[in-house]
């Protein structure tokens, strides 16, 4: 609820408050939340390397708690702040101080560096509660990350609508004001819960233990690999049980880095690994093209809080004397995702372990490929849609003008309803496929990927933005992107998405047919297909027949 009853509603700040233009306020947008998203990777370095999960979670929501603050004092006291302007030219109006950009800015990246901590732990504590050996456990666990993002979801509507709704009709100090109670109240809550968590402690720094994997492999790059694997320096079990972490075999993938476990006769770290380390390293490497396959789809979530509720501006907003905030059509992306999480977990996953003997229902990359093959669905539509509202603006000759165009907000709903599908099967697939596939004493790490791409994906589209508008403007041209979204071609520039998710998907699929899916710790899935297969044929420890 925090930090969506910021970043929702941000733009329009931006633009009425601190009367900043379109390609500046959206691009102050994506970098911020850009930063937002990119900031766990260092979270989750200092809980694997350093603090631990749980104490890492509270000083950054400390951080995350005073950065709130701040930004409720920026918005509420009149010398930290522009004076108001009715102009709807913003161009015109007088612009914010350096003092008063400095400390509402200042405020925004304190929260990012809270969050940075937050956004990677909390969901993996909550993954950590669940025990891997117990098949019952593991069963719940298949879930969690639904009703882990459910829950999110939850704090988002409140943000869409009621704080949306706040910001834009009651004002910002009490708009930014309760999400700053809300976010205190649920540290409290957080805290209160210490005694009966399961606590993982940090296990060294995960970027210096692939670090001495690669080199060594560099270093005995010459060196052959025995054939036999039970040759490669291994320590004994009894070592990885006493410190409560699995030992790892060898595997034929990435196999150059089995050089690093060699036996060459120097036992310096930076020179021989042992099995269990070199094949940690090779599970984060192995999600690295997975990663890059997402950066795309992040930059189609980018434009939902900017150029989306930009258009909505433009449009009739008002039901008899209610004028609906633009950034509240976010609440229809969460409201859809809702819904489809409920449907995923309780139906469509039951109906596809009937046919697939999956306990997921499908693979986790199968999921993710759903969700951008909606990306690609929501661009064409979103095109289509803006094509329509630029005819209804010249019919009624309110182009040049900019004033409003007689077309009613929710011409826009298709696509917001449709974002909230993407997300019930992409968003959620990434947290639990990072969280999954990450080695046991890299789960932070693993978590703060599917984050990273996030901030990747804003980043990307404040680059994109700023470069089409550029290029678009040479030789005279008016440009696709302007203040005056009336004068602009948005239809172009969501033409051209929908072509580069098509272009990401092609890659997408060539990564996921490669990828290797990391063994599991425990018996437990194999207990919960055999308990699947009792179910679908009536028998036990008998082959299925084929489909």
């Amino acid at each position: 609820m925090a930090y969506y009853g910021i970043s929702t509603n941000l733009i329009i700040y931006l633009t009425k408050k601190l009367h900043q233009g379109t390609v500046t306020s959206s691009n102050n947008v994506t970098n911020w939340v850009g930063t937002i998203w990119m900031t766990p990777v260092l979270g989750a370095y200092i809980a694997d390397a350093h603090l631990g999960r749980y104490w890492t979670f509270v000083i950054a929501s400390a951080i995350y708690l005073s950065g709130m603050i701040i930004l409720t004092l920026t918005v509420t006291l009149p010398g930290l702040k522009p004076p108001h302007c009715v102009d709807p030219n913003v161009a015109d109006c007088k612009k914010a101080s350096t003092l008063q950009l400095a400390l509402f800015f200042g405020a925004l990246y304190t929260l990012a560096v809270g969050t940075g901590g937050t956004k990677p732990n909390i969901s993996t504590i909550g993954a950590d509660q669940f025990d891997e050996f117990e098949p019952k456990e593991k069963a719940h666990k298949l879930s969690f990350f639904n009703w882990w993002m459910f829950s999110i979801f939850l704090g988002t509507l409140f943000a869409n609508t009621v704080l949306v709704y706040i910001q834009d009709n009651v004002g910002w100090s009490l708009g930014y004001g309760l999400p700053t109670a809300g976010l205190a109240i649920s540290i409290f809550i957080f805290v209160c819960g210490t005694p009966f968590y399961r606590h993982k402690k940090p296990s060294g720094s995960p970027f210096t233990r692939m670090a001495r994997v690669i080199m060594a492999a560099l270093r005995k790059r010459s060196v052959p690999i025995p054939s036999d694997p039970k040759e490669l320096y291994e320590l004994d079990l009894e070592q990885y049980t006493k410190k409560g972490k699995y030992r790892i075999d060898s595997t034929p993938s990435l196999r150059f880095l089995n050089k690093a476990c060699v036996k060459t006769g120097s036992t310096s770290p930076w020179m021989l690994c042992s099995v269990t380390q070199v094949e940690e390293t090779k599970q984060m490497l192995r999600m690295i093209p997975i990663l890059g396959a997402t950066f795309v789809p992040s930059t189609m979530i980018a434009q939902i809080n900017t150029l989306f509720v930009k258009q909505g501006t433009t449009l009739m907003r008002t039901i008899g004397s209610f004028n609906i905030p633009p950034a509240s059509l976010a609440g229809f992306v969460t409201i859809s995702m809702l819904v489809c999480v409920v449907l995923y977990d309780r139906f469509f996953v039951k109906m596809m372990q009937r046919w697939t003997g999956n306990p997921r229902g499908i693979t986790l990359l199968q999921r993710m490929g759903i969700g951008m093959v909606f990306h690609i669905l929501i661009m064409i539509i979103a095109s289509l849609t803006e094509m329509h509202r630029l005819r209804v603006a010249k019919d009624h000759g309110v182009v040049e003008s900019g004033k409003q165009v007689p077309l009613s907000i929710f011409t826009l709903l298709p696509q917001f309803i449709l974002m909230g599908t993407a997300d019930a099967f992409l968003e959620v697939a990434k947290i639990e496929f990072f969280y999954d596939q990450a080695p046991e004493s890299m789960k932070s790490l693993g978590t703060s990927y599917s984050m990273t791409s996030l901030g990747i994906g804003n980043f990307l589209s404040s680059f994109l933005l700023t470069t089409v508008s550029h290029i678009t403007e040479e030789h005279g041209n008016k440009g696709w992107i302007r203040n005056n979204l009336n004068a602009s071609h948005l239809d172009y520039y969501y033409a051209f998405f929908a072509i580069l998710n098509f272009l990401n998907f092609i890659c997408f699929v060539v990564v996921a047919k490669f990828y290797v899916y990391k063994a599991e710790v425990s018996d437990s899935m194999t207990v919960l297909r055999e308990e699947l297969q009792v179910s679908r044929y009536g028998v036990h420890n008998q082959e299925a027949p084929s489909t």
